[in-house]
Formats: structure tokens, sequence, C-alpha cells
């Protein structure tokens, strides 16, 4: 296949070659092809010195690159995002280089996108329906969004992915079930702030609850109104919800049924939380995990880089407090 800006392609060079060996001048072939004279004696000695192998297309790549980056960098960008399982932006401070050398880094040596992969062991598992759409509010509050995460509560002692599942497969149906655990999120959709907690359900009135504890921070950290909270239409949201609203003068939007990317920012927020929190290391015990939310939870809203805030965290949006 010939560059898009080439003029001739393999067959185009080949009727130069035949026109020439027919007794054509170059100048004559020049102007019937539309190229120029230096172009035809090009392909006519390149056919002569190569034969047919000549014709075909070479990539434009130049021979030498040398403001390339070192094998040396590259290779501790590659340790890096082996050992941090993180992206460009986070990588990049890390190792100190652009985010954007980062990137081309992994792609030049094949390394999938973290969308693609188990969030703990690195290995490839899938990849993620993506789309070019996006909106953003313009000031912080305009609009929240909220969820909830259901994930398996740890035995004590660890589960499969501490131990493996060939430790625990033995003993699944032996041991009663242990539950779930109930994270609950907001998050502002201009300043990407969050906030979560693990509850023992999702009923109306720890919705509620919830919901009042997250204004309280919120307007901690410098968002003192919440003008529309967006969920999805779970019967606590709908109407367990409406006291606290009504009493901080919140409008309630519902996404339409079946649609959860209408409510995106949640959804991602779950899987961030899901990837870099709830199954980023093997815990011991229930406890210890959520003992790590909270640190995780200020280090989300103070210093991880958010690709969407160009590099920068939540609180880089907010008024300082």
């Amino acid at each position: 296949m010939s560059h898009g800006s080439a003029r001739l392609t393999v067959h185009g060079r080949r009727l130069i070659v035949e026109r020439h060996q027919a007794g054509w001048a170059q100048a004559h072939i020049a102007a019937a092809m539309g190229v120029s004279r230096k172009c035809v004696k090009t392909w006519i000695d390149r056919y002569a010195a190569e034969g047919e192998a000549g014709l075909a297309t070479r990539s434009s790549r130049p021979h030498t690159m040398p403001t390339r980056t070192g094998g040396e960098v590259e290779q501790r960008v590659l340790a890096a995002r082996a050992e941090h399982r993180e992206g460009p932006d986070v990588l990049g401070p890390k190792v100190g280089v652009p985010a954007r050398t980062v990137s081309r880094i992994l792609r030049r040596h094949g390394v999938p996108y973290l969308r693609q992969c188990d969030p703990m062991t690195g290995e490839v598992i899938r990849s993620s329906k993506q789309t070019a759409v996006r909106y953003e509010r313009q000031r912080p509050g305009e609009l929240v969004h909220m969820d909830v995460k259901k994930i398996g509560r740890i035995p004590d002692g660890g589960g499969w992915r501490a131990l493996g599942r060939e430790a625990t497969v033995d003993h699944k149906h032996k041991k009663a079930p242990i539950g779930y655990d109930y994270v609950h999120s907001l998050v502002d959709d201009h300043s990407r702030l969050a906030y979560s907690e693990i509850l023992p359900d999702e009923k109306g009135p720890s919705c509620a609850g919830f919901l009042e504890r997250a204004i309280a921070y919120f307007a901690a950290h410098g968002i003192t109104r919440i003008e529309r909270l967006m969920t999805d239409n779970a019967w606590a949201y709908r109407y367990s919800l409406r006291a606290p609203c009504a009493e901080h003068g919140i409008i309630q939007k519902f996404i339409r049924p079946h649609c959860p990317w209408q409510n995106g920012k949640a959804e991602r927020l779950n899987r961030t939380l899901a990837a870099e929190w709830a199954y980023r290391r093997a815990y011991t015990s229930n406890d210890q995990r959520t003992a790590a939310l909270a640190p995780w939870l200020e280090h989300y809203n103070t210093e991880r880089c958010h690709s969407a805030l160009g590099g920068k965290p939540p609180i880089s949006r907010l008024r300082p407090t």
C-alpha cells in the first residue's frame, strides 16, 4: 500500500519502467505520469538495481533517530509499568519523562492498556467499550453522581486472591457465606471530588444517611451547594432521598432505565475503586481492606493524577478551604 501523499502506486512505477523499456524519453514519461523527471529516474534506477522488488513501497521512517528515548529509559518505564500498573500520567513523574513519551514507549513495546488488564495480576482479561462523547459541568456542585458498588467480604486469613483458588475451592461449599460490603460513592461532575463509605446494605435509610454525610464532606472541601443529584432508578434512590434532597434544595435526576453509562462518572469511580483499592493487593481480612479506603480516598482527591483534569488531582479544581 502506497503512502497517502504518494503520486504513484506500485503499478504506476511499473508503468514507468515499461515505457522506458519501450523507448520513451524520461521527460515524456514524466509529463504523461504527472510526476517530476527526478521521480522517473529514481524508479528506473531502482528497478535496474533491484528488479521488481525495487518498486515496492518502503517505510518513510528515518534510518536514524538521534532524539529517540534511550533503551535504558525505556526499560525503566516498562519496569515501572509492571510494578505500579499505572497510566502515563502517573508513571511520567515517577520515571522523569513526559507522559506522552511514556505512552509511546508502552505502545512501541505492545504493552496492553490498563482497561484490558486485571487490576491485581496485570494479565489481559477484556477490552472495554469506548466512546468519544463526553461532557463536563461548568462549576463544582452543579451535578453530582451517586452509586453503590457491591463487593464480596474477605474471610479472616484472606480469600482466593491471597491464598490462590486451589487453596479455597475445596472449602467453598463447607463455609457459611460471609456476605457483601456495599461501597456508596458520591462524585462531583466538574472537579471529580469523591466521597465513599462502606455500609452493610443499600437500603433507603443507609442511602439517605450516606448522602447527608457526603454533603457535609463536600461542604468541608469547598462545595457548599449541590444543585443536582444523578442516580440510577433504584427504589432506595427514588423514594428515600426525597427528604434530604428537599432539605438541601437538590434536584434529583434519574438515568434512563438500563443505560448505566448515563451515570458514567460514578461508574468510572467504581471501576477505579475496584482496580486501585479493593483488588489492588491481596488483603488478609475484611477489616484491613476497610481501613485502607479512607487513605486511598484522600490520595485520590489530593494526589492522584486524573487524565480528565489534565493530570491534576480533583482538589486542584476547588477553592482552598
